[in-house]
């Protein structure tokens, strides 16, 4: 049954007729319905009522009507236009337009009843669409894109075009498919471009975390989708998806209510008609709902219903693209035509009060049916109780009515002007205008669809595709899909005097940041704060990337932008700062001359004038017993390299030099191996001494001054050819060490050859050993005053700095390596001066009686000393 069903539709009506072979009868009445003779019918479907009860459809017994609730408005501007055509001489001359207006409810269930009234009209005298060209030849219709769809899909298999209206939902990007809906026109411009505005609007205040609540209808679905693509790739993330259901269920409504209060989102983009919205605000503001921006789509952001005072806690701030708004010039006195207390006898005004109210402002007035009606109590005002659709202050989709009225119009004008062998068709001649069959109406509309070309022109220039319509006061422009070019207001609700919602013009094609009332700020949606320069985003598993944390950048690397997704490394010489925002020079360490290095320049220059003082004590008291017995000569030389050794310690001290790193370590390897070398002169002189007392041991004739100052001189050297071989080989440079602290460059001197610097730190130690191993021996030696057991004590203390030194030298970081070497050599340079010298100083100068050789003699070894 179906498919014949189906297989019956598609005939065309004439070939209908035959088949069905019999009498059409009208199955149902639907109401109401408004309706005007014309040689040329066009019809309307509107939402003349915005919200509907329905009827019980158990189908068991036939349904009652559906009861609505609502207005006219963009019906009468129909109803204007189609009278300003009748009225003109220049457009249709000689040719009167009618209509058949039917509403819909704005419910694709009742649209698609509106759409089978217009076809039928409303009794059978109405039905000369049953046989041959009938006098329907365009529709304007429908007001949501679902109740297009429908009335598309029905209107199909009868060729008959629509030029929809701009309302709720007829904006869908789907109704721009031409195979799917080839007589589908629109004034309004497609949601692909509305969504590609709302995107940009998102990313111009940064709301880069919202949530949409979209209708259960195609509408709603391809706007979702539409701005899910058009943001893809941009740093806005979608929170939430919610969808108000068709049938309105309170329930489902408080669970959506519960996800926005929850959501961190505080921006909401609602893809709705205001019809299936009304309820849900109203449920909204039972919840308490608050602190929501709301981003509204062109369906609802010029909605009247919503301006009352009460949505402001709700709706104050909300901004969204409208249509734009046009001017309808005498549209506000055609209104107020449908006064009763004014017009009591016009029939508009008995017909819509009859549709409305069930009553006549006039004793003598019927429905249309005939039936008498009652007499209204004239309480019934419908600028009261309709204001919001009665208000001609915001013409934008009635506009849109008034121009589909006038792109028919032309369309037809078109077609009654055509002369023969220019008409609208290739290879064809013009169509009999008797017989005018809304198919071609189809055609004239696609031809004249394109650009700005003159009426007269049209034929010649273009050929298949689609320009504009003229009208009287502006024109219609459509792409080569039906859709008209994209023009929208940017609205924003802001207060008025009155408390109420003012939908107010901030703007078309710029937008700036205080272009918009939204209360104290501009809002912030944001899933995570913004990341400050310093850090960077590490988005978080399992979640959008709109959602992320903020990590501080690693030491040495800075991020400088705002929500910088990585840091970036510095250059070697630079580090970054505190806050990792920048990167700055790198901290150039060397011990130079601040507390640290004051310090030890002021040991080091203390030692060597206390040295300085005991070579002056020595050698005033030079001729005493004491610095004879001790060896004056090598007690000289020894004051001598030590004060080289406290001096050369300021060498380490300041910014090295490829000069000042050579000399460091050849100064004073080579000063410490005079000194040492000295010492140990001085201790072979004491053990030849001793040994010397023995019968027939002659060895003190090679241990006479030239012999010591041979030792001393042979031993020296020897370092001094090492140091000589390290200059020459690999000698110390100046180097920038940036890999033991990545924050600093540490200036130091690197050794150039670790074997060259080894080997003259053991040849120290060689000397040393030895000198400490004779001394031990030597220690046991006849007389008051052994030089030997001091020898040995210093040369104790030496070992032990110098052997605490290579750890503390190897593990220490920084200027603290060279400090580390300064007092090493301090340290050592004391324990020699203290040991030799200060008992002899002790004598010399506290206790001059024990400065005898009665109390200091040892014997005749020592009468070889000077």
């Amino acid at each position: 049954m179906t498919l014949v069903l189906l297989w019956l539709l598609s005939l065309p009506l004439p070939a209908l007729s035959e088949a069905l072979d019999l009498q059409c009868t009208l199955q149902n009445v639907f109401n109401p319905g408004f309706m005007a003779d014309g040689h040329f019918v066009i019809g309307g479907i509107f939402p003349l009522h915005y919200n509907q009860e329905m009827p019980d459809l158990n189908c068991t017994y036939k349904p009652g009507p559906v009861k609505c609730n609502g207005a006219f408005r963009w019906a009468l501007a129909m109803k204007l236009a189609v009278e300003e055509i009748n009225n003109s001489s220049k457009l249709l001359p000689g040719h009167t337009l009618g209509y058949k207006i039917f509403d819909s409810c704005a419910y694709p269930l009742t649209g698609q009843r509106a759409t089978l009234a217009v076809l039928n009209g409303r009794n059978e005298a109405d039905m000369p669409m049953c046989s041959g060209a009938g006098p329907m030849v365009a529709i304007i219709g429908e007001s949501g894109s679902a109740q297009s769809i429908v009335l598309s899909r029905i209107l199909r298999p009868f060729m008959i075009p629509m030029v929809s209206i701009i309302s709720y939902f007829s904006s869908c990007a789907c109704l721009s498919d031409r195979r799917e809906f080839p007589t589908f026109f629109r004034t309004i411009p497609s949601d692909a471009y509305q969504v590609k505005a709302i995107a940009k609007l998102l990313l111009h205040f940064n709301w880069t975390w919202v949530g949409v609540v979209r209708g259960d209808h195609a509408y709603g679905h391809f706007a979702l989708q539409g701005l899910l693509k058009e943001l893809d790739g941009t740093s806005v993330c979608i929170a939430y998806q919610e969808m108000i259901p068709l049938l309105y269920n309170t329930r489902r409504a408080l669970e959506i209510i519960h996800v926005i209060n929850s959501s961190s989102a505080r921006v909401v983009v609602v893809f709705s008609a205001e019809g299936e919205l009304t309820p849900f605000l109203r449920d909204c503001m039972e919840q308490n709902l608050t602190g929501i921006q709301w981003v509204a789509s062109e369906a609802w952001v010029t909605a009247s219903v919503f301006t009352e005072s009460k949505y402001y806690p709700l709706l104050g701030g909300t901004i969204g693209f409208g249509i734009r708004q046009g001017h309808i010039p005498g549209l506000q006195e055609y209104l107020m035509m449908v006064n009763p207390q004014k017009y009591p006898s016009n029939p508009l005004v008995q017909e819509l009060w009859g549709a409305l109210y069930g009553c006549s402002p006039s004793p003598s007035s019927s429905s249309s049916g005939g039936t008498q009606l009652p007499f209204c109590t004239g309480q019934e005002t419908l600028h009261k109780q309709h204001s919001a659709y009665m208000n001609t202050s915001n013409t934008r989709i009635t506009y849109n009515v008034y121009k589909g009225v006038y792109a028919i119009a032309h369309s037809l004008h078109n077609l009654m002007s055509c002369k023969p062998g220019n008409g609208p068709f290739i290879n064809s001649t013009c169509t009999d205008v008797t017989k005018v069959y809304p198919w071609q109406v189809t055609v004239i509309s696609r031809i004249l669809t394109l650009n700005n070309i003159n009426n007269n022109n049209c034929y010649k220039l273009l050929q298949k595709v689609v320009q504009c319509v003229h009208l009287i006061l502006c024109r219609v422009n459509f792409d080569m899909k039906g859709d008209s070019i994209p023009s929208y207001d940017l609205i924003n609700w802001q207060k008025g005097t009155a408390g109420n919602i003012e939908l107010v013009k901030i703007g078309r094609s710029f937008l700036t940041s205080d272009c918009c009332v939204f209360g104290k700020q501009v809002p912030v949606s944001v899933c995570s704060d913004s990341c400050t320069p310093g850090f960077r985003k590490a988005v978080r598993n399992g979640e959008p990337l709109c959602c992320f944390d903020c990590v501080p950048c690693d030491s040495g690397k800075i991020s400088n932008q705002t929500d910088s997704i990585d840091c970036m490394a510095c250059p070697d010489d630079y580090w970054s700062n505190v806050d990792g925002t920048a990167c700055i020079p790198k901290v150039v360490e060397f011990l130079s001359h601040d507390a640290m290095g004051v310090i030890l320049t002021v040991i080091a220059v203390v030692g060597a004038c206390v040295t300085l003082s005991v070579f002056t004590v020595f050698l005033y008291h030079r001729n005493t017993p004491i610095v004879r017995i001790n060896n004056s000569e090598l007690s000289f030389f020894v004051l001598f390299s030590l004060t080289l050794c406290f001096l050369c310690a300021l060498i380490f001290i300041g910014e090295p030099t490829s000069w000042s790193c050579m000399l460091r370590h050849t100064t004073f390897s080579i000063t410490f191996s005079l000194c040492i070398s000295c010492i140990l002169g001085k201790t072979l002189v004491v053990l030849a001494a001793f040994t010397a007392t023995q019968p027939g041991n002659n060895v003190m004739k090679w241990l006479r001054p030239v012999q010591q100052r041979i030792i001393i001189f042979s031993c020296t050297l020897v370092q001094m050819l090492i140091c000589a071989a390290w200059l020459i080989a690999s000698p110390p440079f100046p180097y920038r060490n940036t890999q033991y602290q990545h924050s600093k460059i540490i200036l130091d001197c690197s050794v150039g050859s670790d074997l060259a610097f080894w080997c003259v730190l053991g040849y120290i130690g060689l000397l040393a050993t030895v000198c400490f191993v004779l001394a031990f021996l030597a220690r046991k030696l006849p007389g008051n005053f052994n030089e030997a057991k001091y020898i040995t004590f210093s040369m104790l203390i030496f070992c032990a700095v110098w052997l605490a030194f290579v750890p503390a030298y190897v593990s220490s970081p920084g200027k603290f390596t060279t400090a580390v070497e300064i007092f090493a050599i301090l340290a050592s340079s004391f324990g020699l001066l203290l040991c030799l010298f200060a008992p002899k100083c002790y004598i010399i100068l506290l206790k001059p009686e024990k400065n005898t050789k009665h109390i200091l003699n040892t014997g005749s070894i020592f009468n070889t000393s000077r």
